[in-house]
């Protein structure tokens, strides 16, 4: 048995899961959209209740200064590998029930819920998922230390490997190549959607329109800064 099949298949979330936390003590760090957590194992285990399941074993306050109240979350993960059901795999996570801002005390409605959503990605993390954000390694569009990105899938034998020449002129007088366009973002995972979202933001330009129309607008050095970035993160797949 591969040990690291599930944890490679789970480590990387795309970037459309992936946004920047703006501001207060964690700004800077990656927040993780947590359907895509579930919809990641859904793909590798099944549905949940049938291939991976959890329950929450606990849930409880604890006081802490200045009447603010803080809310946990104990949970159990479980998953089904040929047929048979793993070990409990525990997390804990935390949120605030009664939380200290400007205009006063905030209570929530929703501190358990969160706080278990918290904690479920501290039990998923243990098998792998998103672990290369966890790990400080995947920024959403590159690694930063190149030997911990994952080891490339083997090519199947129906496929036609793309070519060095395919790979290494991307562009012909200015034009973007459709068909290296199309190959490049099946390989990384990008949708067209998620292509102009990257555009728009990192370039601030208006991204309305299909995505070739966008592009055509673009000029060299921008177009070449996008080539740059699909190719870099191409590389780093293997493919």
């Amino acid at each position: 048995m591969d040990n690291l099949k599930y944890y490679n298949a789970l480590r990387q979330p795309p970037p459309e899961a992936l946004k920047q936390i703006q501001g207060g003590r964690i700004g800077g760090k990656t927040d993780i959209n947590p359907q895509w957590r579930y919809k990641a194992m859904t793909e590798q285990f099944g549905p949940c209740g049938v291939g991976w399941k959890y329950n929450i074993e606990k849930l409880w306050l604890e006081p802490a200064d200045s009447g603010q109240v803080c809310a946990f979350s104990l949970v159990n993960v479980w998953v089904k590998i040929d047929g048979e059901w793993s070990e409990p795999i525990p997390g804990i996570g935390g949120s605030m029930l009664t939380e200290q801002e400007k205009a006063g005390l905030h209570v929530s409605d929703e501190c358990f819920k969160m706080a278990t959503t918290d904690a479920l990605s501290v039990a998923l993390k243990m098998l792998g998922v998103a672990a290369d954000i966890y790990a400080g390694a995947w920024d959403g569009s590159r690694y930063k230390d190149q030997s911990a990105k994952p080891a490339p899938e083997a090519t199947k034998s129906t496929e036609k490997p793309p070519t060095e020449e395919t790979i290494s002129k991307p562009q012909e007088e200015g034009r973007l190549d459709p068909d290296w366009l199309a190959e490049t973002l099946g390989i990384i995972h990008w949708s067209e959607k998620t292509a102009l979202s990257w555009i728009k933001s990192q370039m601030k330009v208006p991204a309305d329109g299909s995505l070739n129309e966008v592009l055509n607008s673009l000029d060299a050095t921008q177009l070449k800064v996008f080539v740059d970035h699909i190719s870099s993160m191409r590389e780093s797949s293997g493919k």
